[in-house]
């Protein structure tokens, strides 16, 4: 992940609005003006830019309510992907321009923005050692209700690269995830959760059954791993550093399809979020097929 400024990690603090003369700004900049208000508006309130490797203060922010609507499911292909390298001085957007990620936490719960292979990653609050888990900090990165992001059963890939050690570790660390595997929800969620330190890939549809694939390896070793989830009509699949390292079956009709946004290092803001602990780059999500590089015209 790469940051240079902070967009999820960044705090999210009041508007505040200026007084300013309509008189002095031409068109363009009126227009310019519009569409900043606009898009701070859909993802949250404006964000303060942090140092590289500073803090991104707690943002005080409840996640918006989901609107009402039918459930819907991508219709196509879909690719987004959060680098963080163009920095977070906004909300976060993928490469794309089109999906936002903005900082929620508790209890004074911090990210902050560390050097990753040439760029920047979002390291999350240490592991927790208060004696009760309710006055522990908190802190998540997350989207809001985006159905393009629903697979339904098409097929779907989705990870992050991620830097942990033997410290990091709890019953539960989500990586990320979209959905819940409760309550009729359905889901898909990639963690790295127990004290072996073993990522797996999780996925339930709205029975409630859940299937994971995980690995019996320890990738909480204090270097970086490039992990994925890959689901087929019939099969989900860990993959580990670019190798396949378990697989498990899948009903072909299972599908995942829900209201909830997509979250990056828990299910949440509060207590029993399965908080994340360490630091997490290149967070993607692909759906369907998606369509072939343009071939490079002929000299």
């Amino acid at each position: 992940m790469r940051f240079r400024g902070n967009a999820d990690n960044s705090p999210m603090l009041p508007s505040r609005r200026r007084a300013v003369s309509l008189g002095a700004l031409s068109a363009t900049l009126a227009l310019t003006s519009a569409l900043l208000l606009a898009h701070h508006a859909h993802a949250a309130d404006a964000v303060r830019t942090p140092p590289v490797g500073g803090v991104l203060p707690d943002s005080g922010q409840t996640p918006a309510p989901v609107p009402p609507g039918r459930i819907r499911v991508a219709n196509g292909p879909v690719t987004v992907r959060y680098t963080f390298d163009h920095g977070v001085g906004r909300p976060i957007v993928d490469l794309a321009g089109r999906h936002y990620l903005r900082p929620v936490g508790q209890n004074g719960g911090l990210l902050r923005l560390v050097p990753q292979r040439g760029g920047l990653a979002v390291a999350y609050p240490d592991r927790c050692a208060l004696p009760r888990e309710r006055d522990c900090p908190r802190a998540i990165l997350e989207g809001v209700r985006d159905d393009d992001l629903n697979p339904g059963r098409l097929p779907l890939r989705y990870g992050a690269s991620v830097l942990m050690t033997h410290a990091d570790l709890a019953d539960g660390a989500n990586v990320l995830q979209k959905g819940y595997s409760v309550g009729g929800v359905s889901q898909f969620k990639l963690q790295v959760d127990h004290r072996q330190g073993h990522p797996s890939c999780v996925i339930a549809g709205q029975r409630a059954r859940i299937y994971r694939a995980e690995p019996l390896i320890d990738v909480a070793d204090g270097t970086w791993h490039d992990l994925e989830c890959r689901r087929t009509p019939t099969r989900l699949t860990m993959i580990v550093d670019g190798a396949p390292r378990a697989w498990v079956p899948v009903p072909a009709m299972l599908s995942i399809a829900n209201a909830e946004p997509l979250r990056v290092g828990g299910k949440g803001p509060g207590r029993g979020n399965d908080q994340f602990a360490g630091a997490i780059d290149d967070v993607f999500v692909t759906i369907g097929d998606p369509p072939p590089a343009p071939s490079r015209p002929a000299p």
